[in-house]
């Protein structure tokens, strides 16, 4: 008779744990079936699928010895990085929830994020750790803050030290696939960044239908993620890598650079990349200037619109590569819409289609399916719908109202079945691929003294689509406010991707009879993103 060393409780989870379907069961898979085989690649240095899964469990060990529990926030403050996905993958093998952030955020903004989720632990690294102390001794809160790199304060733990124990004590934890793996913030009209839960079934739904719609692979495929980590089009990127088990090229931030970017799809043989139409611009003619040897197959852009000139000078210089628009949003993990390569150029402008798994619907304020060719706001529902927004049941019931997922983008369909947007209904700002929410903004011009009422527009730019703009009207007793004299109240306070690029001052804003600013009126006046002025 052979006795069972389980426990009555290691009976019940272990079946349960071992069938589970998100990403760290993926990683374990590939550590298994090849363990040799590249995982990540992070400027030169290969990381295994075997060395990614043992470094992810010691980090797992590491945060449950330092009092991390199952559902705890991991506040993420790192550049693009190997170590990036180890914690990630690490915290999610207990239960943890990690938090990325942006880190480009102000202190104060960073410091919103860890009073909302609640975060006792941050990982950073040496470059941002003074951030993460000031913020820290700004608001408190923060328990334990390890170091990728190393750090000159004695109270912060060294990432390397951790994982040198090993994982010899990480705990056995049941993760089923509705466990939030990530909350992702995004930013919301009333000012105010919003949580959005995604859990480890929304990004396996989207491994799946991004693998679906790309079509062709094969088995010697090197995916690439330039996006920052942080971000959803770079975190979710992971997603489909890892259930395929292809190898992924991790770009690091910094100041972007064309001619080192086709350097490195050369020389790693990169097969497909993803980047913002500004990147593309710029990567195109550094590619005519001096053509490179590349494998790529498929080569996508979105997080911003492209211009007819980008999407044809992408065709002209990857001629032999798909060329695929990806749209989407933080909530739905995030691809909900796909033009395919055959389409790109016929149906320049347009979104694509609705990929597999999710469902969508364009009604009118009332719920009612529009016609084709008449714009209504698109709605969705599938697997890789977000479970809500953290610790904000009003703002989740807004979002589902009716049963569905209000995206908060206007589109319309054509003869064919493919979707353009026509505008956001959410006043937002899409500036170098990232979300600019004009209320925040207001908000934060609301809030100076010199200032007694603000109005934040959109303006094209011909390199980054489009550029906040700031329309004000002073404060009784103030002559002149210039953007140079509130710099520093601006970098207290705003990232410097969503602060004015322009002020402009007015008697008094435009206003309905509601009281409600006229924003139209100010874009037709002030350099509207309609108009295309570039400044």
């Amino acid at each position: 008779m052979t006795t069972s060393t389980h426990t009555s409780s290691d009976l019940t989870t272990e079946p349960l744990r071992s069938r589970r379907n998100h990403w760290n069961n993926q990683v374990h898979r590939h550590a298994f079936m090849t363990p040799d085989r590249p995982a990540l690649r992070f400027q030169g240095q290969t990381t295994t699928w075997r060395e990614l899964d043992e470094r992810s469990r010691a980090f797992g060990a590491a945060l449950s010895r330092n009092g991390v529990q199952f559902g705890d926030r991991i506040l993420m403050a790192l550049l693009n990085r190997t170590e990036y996905v180890e914690a990630v993958l690490g915290a999610n093998l207990i239960g943890a929830i990690p938090v990325p952030v942006n880190i480009r955020m102000s202190p104060a903004e960073v410091g919103f994020l860890v009073t909302n989720s609640g975060a006792k632990v941050v990982v950073t690294q040496t470059l941002l750790a003074p951030l993460a102390a000031a913020v820290n001794a700004s608001i408190g809160g923060i328990d334990t803050t390890i170091v990728v790199g190393g750090s000159d304060n004695p109270e912060h733990l060294d990432y390397e030290t951790l994982l040198a124990d090993g994982s010899a004590d990480l705990p056995e934890v049941d993760v089923p696939e509705d466990t939030v793996a990530l909350i992702m913030y995004t930013s919301g009209t009333t000012g105010k960044p919003k949580g959005a839960m995604l859990t480890h079934q929304n990004l396996q739904a989207q491994a799946v239908t991004t693998i679906s719609a790309a079509q062709d692979h094969t088995d010697d495929d090197v995916a690439s993620v330039v996006p920052p980590i942080f971000h959803i089009a770079g975190l979710a990127a992971f997603a489909p890598v890892f259930y395929r088990g292809v190898t992924s090229v991790i770009h690091p931030l910094g100041a972007f650079d064309p001619d080192d970017m086709l350097d490195t799809l050369e020389r790693e043989g990169v097969t497909s990349v993803f980047m913002v139409p500004a990147q593309w611009q710029a990567v195109c003619a550094a590619q005519q200037a001096r053509p490179r040897n590349l494998k790529l197959r498929t080569i996508s852009w979105g997080a911003a619109p492209a211009s007819d000139s980008v999407l044809n000078a992408m065709s002209d210089n990857f001629p032999q590569a798909l060329n695929m628009t990806a749209f989407g949003q933080t909530e739905m993990s995030p691809v909900t819409c796909i033009l395919e390569g055959k389409d790109a150029l016929r149906k320049i402008g347009s979104i694509g289609k609705v990929v597999p798994a999710v469902t969508a619907r364009i009604v009118d304020p009332m719920m009612n399916d529009v016609k084709p060719g008449e714009v209504g706001e698109i709605v969705y529902r599938g697997p890789n719908l977000m479970k809500g927004y953290w610790e904000n049941p009003q703002a989740t019931a807004d979002a589902f109202r009716g049963g569905w997922f209000h995206s908060g983008d206007l589109v319309r369909e054509d003869e064919d079945g493919f979707l353009y947007v026509v505008d956001r209904a959410k006043d937002m700002i899409i500036s170098g691929g990232e979300n600019v929410y004009c209320a925040e903004v207001e908000n934060v011009l609301y809030g100076h003294p010199h200032i007694s009422e603000a109005a934040v527009i959109g303006r094209a730019h011909e390199k980054w689509g489009e550029v906040p703009v700031a329309v004000v009207v002073l404060a009784e007793g103030i002559e002149d406010v210039t953007l140079d004299a509130i710099a520093g109240y601006l970098d207290e306070n705003l990232a410097r991707f969503k602060q004015p690029k322009d002020l402009i001052i007015v008697d008094e804003l435009p206003r309905n009879a509601g009281g409600k600013v006229v924003k139209p009126r100010l874009r037709e006046s002030y350099g509207s993103k309609d108009i295309g002025l570039n400044h």
